[in-house]
């Protein structure tokens, strides 16, 4: 005898562009969208009856739609909008729908920012994560692909050493790593009227100052400086997690050459690198 396991469909890498041109200076939102439900679908799996399945097509179609009711505004505000509607069929138990905003910047000009040029700009890639059920709704919030650098104020030293180690311990070196970072809110975000846009930059602000700001005796000590430091600053975060590839600089042996090498010149890598996964969470 068989069962169906755990399961779920939707529609990945909906790409959706809008511009508000209400007024001269136009607002431009760039993201892509995935929508995901589970639910009663065990017929469609084990019978061939598509009677409860909501077509993948439907789902882009309704990104589209509800994308023309809310042009602008937070990537959270609109996943919340897609999330419950999908979550009001009676075969879904939960919608979750991740959107990933694509930044752009206005081309500067003499007079200021252009009020309909735009320029992509690639530092990082906001995420929103909404899920919605009967019991109510979630939103997670965060950062994919930021690359950072500490040139100084990095060190790691006293690690377990067997006969397989060769690592040299370091007081001082580059620390490089491509952050994602996801925090969780609490239930009072998914009300009307929080403030998705100030969290957001609240959160990229304290988590870049404390980067630059702290020594890091190891990458993980950084997730928790950087993490604890998130959820002092924001109470509406119950919990962020990190992962942090160490992108590994080693530095040049120039001796062949005659010469020397006060730490000046490095090779960058990215295979293989460490990887560092942490959730820092409030405490009961």
């Amino acid at each position: 005898m068989y069962e169906l396991g755990a399961n779920r469909y939707g529609k990945s890498r909906i790409r959706l562009v809008t511009v508000d041109r209400s007024m001269d200076r136009h607002e431009m939102r760039d993201l892509t969208v995935d929508v995901s439900l589970e639910g009663d679908f065990t017929a469609a799996h084990v019978d061939g009856d598509n009677t409860n399945i909501i077509a993948t097509d439907t789902m882009k179609n309704t990104v589209y739609a509800f994308a023309r009711e809310h042009p602008t505004g937070p990537p959270e505000v609109l996943g919340l909008t897609l999330a419950r509607h999908f979550a009001a069929y009676p075969q879904v138990d939960r919608a979750v729908v991740t959107l990933r905003q694509h930044g752009w910047s206005r081309i500067p000009l003499a007079s200021g920012g252009s009020p309909d040029a735009f320029t992509r700009s690639g530092d990082l890639t906001r995420v929103a994560i909404v899920a919605a059920s009967a019991g109510g709704a979630t939103v997670e919030a965060g950062i994919e692909d930021l690359t950072v650098m500490k040139t100084t104020r990095s060190a790691f030293t006293g690690f377990e050493r067997d006969r397989w180690t060769t690592l040299p311990e370091a007081d001082d070196r580059i620390m490089s790593t491509k952050i994602t970072a996801v925090w969780g809110y609490g239930e009072t975000a998914a009300e009307a009227g929080f403030d998705f846009d100030a969290a957001f930059d609240g959160a990229r602000t304290t988590l870049l100052t404390v980067l630059a700001e702290h020594f890091s005796p190891s990458v993980q000590t950084s997730v928790w400086v950087m993490a604890t430091a998130m959820l002092e600053s924001d109470p509406a975060m119950d919990w962020v997690r990190m992962v942090l590839p160490n992108l590994h600089h080693w530095t040049v042996n120039l001796e062949p050459f005659g010469l020397d090498n006060p730490d000046m010149v490095y090779v960058s890598t990215t295979e293989p690198h460490g990887l560092i996964d942490a959730t820092v969470r409030r405490s009961a």
